[in-house]
């Protein structure tokens, strides 16, 4: 009742197991207590006054507030747009587009509490998992679902996951190798790669997968009898008809499992009717053997060594598969390396060939940073939530990585029946000041392909300031703004951002030469520490500071495309109350474009 009242007339309602209840509303009051003290009380709404101009007052001052090391719970400032959210639903999947500060990710594991709470005989919380793009960032949100009684929640990224139901070592690409080698350096192989990897995470390669395993399946049984010994025969159609009909419902190797111990089976049931013409168990003995030869008949691929050779095996013209394949697929079979995008897929031929453990099933799935998902990926978790609950939230705005992800969400939304999805969109910003939002806004315009931009609530601040320092004194000048955001700025959580990481770890060697703390983030780290961090700006998107510092924002770091407007927004759209940019030679183009208004220019060195 508290977060969907929202004092439009004084009558309100909502659903009890007796069905609706009904009410006058006569006050809603906000309190605010720390360490045993009230600091603050707010009515926002009091039957038959204005109310006008209140309702925003406690929510802007508890947005006001600086940060912590966490992300911290949202409680008292949830508003209507995020409760519908919270409270959909259950056996739907949810697909949330937020812009940055949303709440995108408090809302998810606030709908966890709820339906945890709401549905407590139906869902255990070691059912629900959360699927988050780093151990950093899980770290970041570990304390709020314990908080909310959310407590023994799965929480993993999908690769770990992915390596734990697969089980053995692959030999799996470094991912932060791969973040840093494109990020930093470049390093790719074009299009053709980007393609590839973009290819492997659609449906359409799923359909591909499907229709080359239907194949592989239908001359998995070796197109053979088995003779035991000479006037005992098993026919190839007894033993199709137990593998194709009597076990159909089983995995492929369970079936194959199966067949073999009812040939066992079948062998010593043949043998009683000739036990006594067979007293010392020699034909018993050639029976075995040719048991095993027979078995060394049927395929014995690995399932990487399978699915190496289904992207090799090209569909007979009977298939009904008629889209094209990139010509580059079966080249990649060669490679002995697994890619990030091939994990979904190795997962489809493992759940096809040994079913689904029950440990790996679920009650409901969240998807953070789902931007940066495949619909492989999403057609893939749901074989294994079979009630079809899902959370699924992100930013498109935020997809940063050229070898992952989607472009539209309704390539998510086509995974799930119509009636079993539901699309939401928060346009609202929570996080940053106006200032920081419209400056924000104006850097990912040219790149926004009609994504609605984000609406800061009416918070104001500190302006932007964007400042040009010399090159040859830029380590020295990125330190005194870091000590004025600290000391005089009051801030106690900042984030020096460099493009990449080798700018990173520069910029950090040099604040600590200046005597100042501070935390290196990087790819392999796995725990946010607060304070002072130093990072490249594409590993720091779904956190928050209360100060941002973004550093060479130039025109060879930053020039005007898609990825650096991305990366730059990210950058831009961490920072709770001040955001300053620095540059040395010809600032980025990005921010060239953006009416002198929306920030400062200079500052201490201007």
């Amino acid at each position: 009742m508290f977060y969907s009242f929202t004092g439009q007339s004084d009558r309100a309602s909502y659903e009890s197991p007796d069905g609706e209840v009904r009410g006058t509303v006569h006050l809603k009051r906000n309190l605010a207590i720390r360490k045993q003290t009230l600091q603050r009380i707010v009515d926002s709404y009091t039957r038959g006054g204005d109310n006008l101009s209140v309702t925003d007052e406690f929510l802007l001052y508890r947005l006001e507030e600086n940060k912590d090391s966490r992300l911290r719970d949202i409680v008292s400032t949830i508003q209507l747009e995020q409760d519908q959210i919270i409270r959909a639903d259950r056996n739907k999947a949810l697909v949330i587009q937020g812009v940055p500060g949303s709440g995108k990710t408090t809302v998810a594991l606030h709908r966890l509490a709820y339906l945890l709470y709401q549905y407590h005989e139906q869902m255990r919380p070691d059912k629900i998992i959360i699927f988050a793009p780093n151990q950093m960032f899980l770290d970041y949100i570990s304390d709020v679902l314990p908080e909310l009684g959310g407590g023994g929640v799965q929480q993993t990224t999908f690769t770990e996951w992915a390596l734990q139901v697969l089980g053995g070592d692959l030999p799996l690409q470094d991912q932060a190798e791969r973040y840093s080698g494109w990020f930093d350096h470049h390093k790719n192989s074009g299009q053709t790669e980007e393609e590839l990897a973009y290819f492997k995470g659609s449906i359409r390669f799923l359909n591909l997968l499907k229709a080359t395993l239907d194949h592989y399946e239908a001359a998995f049984v070796p197109k053979m009898g088995f003779i035991p010994w000479e006037g005992a025969e098993l026919s190839e159609d007894t033993i199709h008809e137990w593998f194709y009909n009597e076990y159909r419902h089983y995995p492929i190797k369970k079936r194959q499992e199966r067949v073999f111990a009812r040939i066992k089976r079948w062998i010593e049931m043949e043998h009683r009717e000739i036990r006594a013409e067979d007293s010392r168990g020699v034909l018993k003995k050639q029976a075995g053997k040719r048991l095993k030869t027979y078995m060394k008949a049927w395929p014995k691929h690995t399932l990487l060594g399978l699915y190496r050779h289904l992207l090799t095996t090209p569909l007979p013209a009977d298939s009904g598969f008629a889209d094209p394949v990139p010509p580059s697929l079966m080249q990649t079979a060669k490679k002995k390396e697994v890619k990030f995008e091939d994990l979904a897929p190795l997962l489809y031929i493992h759940n096809r060939l040994y079913g689904i453990d029950n440990k790996y099933t679920f009650d409901h799935i969240v998807i953070d940073e789902a931007q940066d998902f495949s619909p492989f990926q999403v057609a893939v978790l749901k074989e294994h939530c079979s009630s079809q609950s899902f959370t699924i939230l992100g930013d498109l705005l935020q997809n940063i990585y050229p070898f992952q992800g989607i472009r539209r969400w309704q390539e998510i939304l086509d995974c799930f029946p119509d009636s079993q999805s539901g699309f939401y969109q928060l346009e609202k910003s929570y996080r940053s000041t106006m200032e920081i939002i419209h400056f924000a806004n104006e850097i990912i315009a040219p790149y926004n392909n009609a994504i609605t931009p984000a609406k800061p609530v009416f918070r104001s601040g500190e302006p932007v300031r964007v400042t040009e320092v010399d090159d040859a004194e830029r380590l020295r000048m990125i330190g005194e703004e870091v000590r004025r955001l600290l000391d005089r700025g009051g801030a106690h959580t900042v984030a020096v951002v460099a493009r990449t990481e080798q700018g990173s770890r520069e910029i950090f060697e040099s604040l600590r030469s200046l005597g100042l703390e501070a935390n290196l983030i990087t790819t392999r780290q796995t725990e946010y520490r607060g304070g002072l961090s130093v990072a490249p700006v594409y590993l720091i998107k779904g956190m928050e500071f209360d100060a941002v510092l973004l550093c060479d924002v130039n025109q060879q770091q930053y020039p005007d495309n898609d990825l650096s407007a991305k990366l730059l927004y990210v950058g831009c759209t961490r920072a709770l109350h001040q955001l300053q940019l620095v540059y040395s030679g010809n600032p980025s183009p990005l921010i060239q474009r953006i009416p002198s208004d929306l920030y400062t220019v200079g500052g201490d060195h201007g």
